[in-house]
């Protein structure tokens, strides 16, 4: 027998080459030949399966106490070279068969559970011989067995086969080469010299052994050991076989007569063959020229379909490029006059029909290209320039001749005597016939708009300042009332208080009028030029209008919507230009407004408060309107009007600051109850909105007042108590009734009686102080020592004997009527104001009372032994007097 690859130590050592750096150990090396299969299917090799010569090597791993083992198949690189090409772990293999249809039993396949692809026909391993297919699926078994734990499917070979062959083909291995391959766990398990190991061992259990002897039992065959039972299985074997050989010879003569009509049959199939190949041709040259002639009858009905087609198109085309000569005559020379409108108007909608009906998707993009729809193109722009040319420049100038024709006219505007609304109805009824033109004008030229637009804001510009002018004037003129001086609060301006009575509401009624009569007209005039204008928003409908207010504002147009866009939504660039637009037609008209102020202010300052009242009130109604410069042009008033009414109140502080410049003052100021006369008539005038106004500048009117109060009283010391607690007194007096009703005058209310409080107690404490101020000393200097020695020590310190107790006590208490008598003769000297002498005595006895109190408290608990006048005999002498 040829010494097996297995034993090749050569091939193992190029196998253990090619492993290198693996770390796995190669236990087994043998050379084989590979070739592809199907499971269950046969294997035989055509010419795109030839066999492949490979090597499996057998290698193991160890990895944390536990033996891997591995399947590698290496292939000869282009030098000779083996190098890895497949790598398969054991743990996985699952099924060992060895193919039947291979006459020498030398092919194999070997299925693993974890290939990707089942359907992929596994690799066919071919030995040389059957010794070394069994030596290597013999190891591979035991190697799982022992290592592993488990045995692969068997499919295709007897087991009882292997294990004689196994016993017959065990060599005997020293133990040296056993030591030479190194101890360990893999070593004992593929070492061959454990291959001695009983066939029951390796392959069979126990219990699998007592089956098959039980088995075996049941039949009387004669079986006394397995060469026996082998040897009479082959004699049976070749006596089958020769009983098949000799029935086979027995039928000759039926078997030559079967293939002499199979013979027979193969000729007359030839020649049929033969017949139908001919035919065939026939057929196919007769089918070829069917569907050549079916072809090119259909690319004839095509071409016909297709020119009926192109021809029905072109009709369509031509008749959609013609321009009628009623149309280009009208479009090129036609009269705007108001009864051609109509006309003109049809003429505009077929030029906007025609020329989106050249551009896509209306016209197919095949035909963009054709000379005659550019030609035509070219034509059509040349219509809508010349139109829209000529539109423009007569639209500019009949809007300036309409508003020369009403500036003319004097009786369109106020006259001497007589105040003229402003009546544009025919202006607006001349300007409607013209709105389809200038919405069929933005269709074809959206730039066109901008002239015109400036046109017609310059031209009724003019109007609008001439009628706010001559309106302004004649209202002036017409309205009588008596001047009031603005200096209410002037320290040597006492004599002028009557004039301040005088009424002055007509100022303020004329100020509503010229509102009344004109943010009407302005708000109107900016939602006419908005439509009418063609602006693409929608929020220039009044309040209380319904969503769709636009529309209702394009019927009183006479005006149609053109295309279906929402006119809701708002256009930020399209607002821009509206706001820009507003400028321009109502700027300058803010002037009269302000001269109509003006006027108000230099009659009586106070009625600022009434104009700003009716400004607000406008304001606010004008919140739900778009008419953006008449928003601004009434926050513009109410700037005009705060910024007097501030003057004013700036004013009146430069009166109350020149107060203290004066010489020495005694008594009330003369700006405290002026100040009552000008809130109270500043009360009247409040409208609307105007109470922050109001209250603004009694913030600062009452801010500078407390503060010049307080500059004038430190300019004399000695006297300061009694001015502040005066002139706090007169202003609560002034000011108590508005008080309950104006929640700011209330909180200085509050600040000034908290200081006249204060001034008060600072100017009683003087006034008592000066008459007893042994008594309360000596109590004082009791209190002091009190906090640092004991109340029975006091009486021993100097000057706090009970002998300096009995001086002062005599000093002070002595003629006590007398001392009372004093102050209250004092108190009454310096006070000009006489109602307030029974109050301030009042808390002068109250606060003596509580100060004596104090002092006898302190005799009682300091100088027991002593007796001074009890508190009831002083409240009674303070009663008596």
């Amino acid at each position: 027998m040829a010494k097996s690859s297995a034993d090749d130590l050569e091939l193992r050592r190029a196998c253990e080459t090619a492993m290198e750096g693996t770390k796995q150990k190669v236990v087994l090396s043998i050379r084989v030949a590979k070739s592809r299969g199907i499971w269950g299917k046969s294997g035989k090799i055509g010419k795109g399966q030839m066999a492949k010569p490979r090597v499996l090597a057998i290698t193991t791993k160890e990895k944390d106490q536990q033996t891997k083992a591995f399947l590698n198949v290496l292939k000869y690189s282009n030098g000779g070279v083996l190098e890895p090409a497949k790598l398969y772990k054991l743990k996985h293999l699952s099924k060992v068969e060895v193919l039947t249809n291979d006459p020498s039993g030398c092919t194999f396949m070997l299925g693993f559970d974890n290939l990707r692809s089942q359907s992929v026909a596994p690799p066919q391993w071919t030995m040389r011989n059957i010794d070394d297919r069994n030596r290597l699926l013999l190891f591979i078994l035991n190697l799982c067995k022992d290592v592993l734990g488990h045995l692969p499917k068997v499919v295709g070979i007897d087991v009882v086969e292997m294990a004689l062959w196994a016993k017959e083909n065990t060599p005997v291995v020293s133990k040296k080469r056993n030591i030479q391959d190194g101890p360990g766990p893999a070593a004992d398990v593929i070492a061959e010299s454990d291959m001695k190991v009983t066939v029951e061992k390796e392959l069979v259990s126990q219990a699998e052994e007592e089956d098959m002897e039980a088995l075996l039992g049941v039949y009387v065959m004669g079986i006394g050991e397995a060469e026996a039972f082998s040897e009479r299985l082959k004699r049976e074997l070749h006596a089958l076989e020769a009983a098949n050989v000799h029935a086979i010879l027995e039928s000759e003569p039926l078997v030559d007569e079967v293939l002499q009509g199979l013979e027979a049959a193969t000729i007359a199939v030839d020649d049929m063959d033969e017949w139908l190949g001919i035919f065939n041709i026939k057929l196919r040259h007769m089918r070829e020229d069917i569907e050549s002639i079916e072809t090119r009858n259909n690319q004839l009905e095509m071409q016909s379909v297709n020119n009926n087609a192109l021809i029905e198109e072109l009709d369509k085309l031509l008749e959609r490029l013609r321009i009628p000569s009623e149309y280009a005559a009208c479009l090129t020379g036609g009269s705007f006059d108001e009864a051609r409108m109509l006309q003109n108007i049809e003429a505009c909608e077929w030029l906007t029909s025609a020329l989106n009906g050249l551009e896509p998707p209306n016209l197919d993009p095949s035909f963009a290209n054709i000379r005659a729809v550019r030609e035509k193109r070219t034509e059509l722009d040349k219509l809508k320039t010349t139109f829209v040319r000529r539109a423009s420049e007569f639209l500019r100038n009949y809007f300036a001749s309409l508003v020369d024709f009403m500036i003319s006219d004097k009786s369109y505007f106020s006259q001497r005597g007589q105040l003229k609304r402003p009546d544009h109805a025919d202006l607006r009824f001349k300007c409607r016939t013209y709105a389809r033109l200038l919405q069929h004008l933005k269709s074809l030229d959206k730039n066109c708009l901008g002239p015109l637009r400036k046109a017609y804001c310059s031209s009724l510009n003019l109007l609008l300042r001439r009628e706010a002018r001559e309106f302004a004037n004649e209202l002036r003129a017409s309205t009588k009332a008596s001047r009031n001086p603005t200096v209410w609060l002037e320290g040597s301006g006492g004599s002028n208080q009557n004039v301040n009575n005088a009424d002055t509401s007509q100022v303020s009624d004329a100020y509503a009028k010229m509102l009344t009569i004109f943010i009407p007209l302005l708000v109107d005039e900016s939602s006419f030029f908005s439509h009418f204008m063609c602006f693409g928003v929608s929020a220039l409908a009044p309040p209380g209008s319904p969503a769709n207010g636009d529309k209702s504002n394009d019927d009183d147009l006479g005006i149609m919507d053109i295309d279906d866009n929402d006119t809701t939504t708002k256009n930020i660039s399209e607002l821009e230009a509206l706001n820009e637009s507003l400028r321009d037609l109502l700027d300058g008209i803010q002037e009269d407004f302000y001269a109509v102020v003006d006027w108000a202010y230099k009659i009586d300052p106070l009625r600022c408060i009434s104009m700003h009242g009716i400004t607000e009130k406008y304001i606010s109604g004008q919140k739900a309107d778009a008419a953006g410069y008449v928003r601004l042009l009434l926050d513009a008033l109410e700037g005009r009007i705060t910024a007097q009414f501030t003057r004013f109140v700036d004013e009146a502080c430069h009166q109350i600051e020149r107060n203290e410049r004066n010489v020495r003052q005694m008594g009330v100021l003369s700006y405290i109850p002026r100040f009552a006369t000008l809130a109270t008539r500043m009360e009247q005038y409040i409208q609307g909105q105007s109470r922050d106004l109001v209250d603004q500048a009694y913030i600062k009117f009452i801010g500078v007042m407390f503060a010049t109060l307080d500059k004038i009283a430190q300019t004399d010391p000695k006297y300061a108590d009694i001015i502040l607690l005066e002139n706090y007194a007169a202003f609560q007096n002034s000011l108590y009734d508005l008080a309950n009703v104006v929640p700011t005058l209330a909180k200085f209310y509050h600040q000034a009686s908290e200081s006249y409080e204060q001034a008060c107690t600072r100017h009683i404490s003087m006034i008592i102080y000066y008459q007893f101020e042994r008594l309360f000393q000596f109590a004082r200097r009791i209190e002091d020592l009190m906090y640092t020695i004991t109340p029975e020590e006091i009486p021993f310190q100097l000057g706090l004997s009970k002998m300096d107790l009995r001086k002062v006590v005599k000093s002070s208490l002595s003629g006590v009527d007398k001392h009372i008598g004093a102050m209250y003769k004092k108190l009454q000297k310096n006070l000009t104001s006489e109602e307030l002498l029974p109050s301030l005595w009042d808390k002068c006895k109250k606060e003596f009372l509580d100060k004596y109190d104090s002092f006898a408290q302190l005799v009682a608990k300091i100088y027991p032994s002593e007796t001074i006048p009890s508190v009831t005999e002083m409240r009674d002498i303070l009663a008596s007097m």
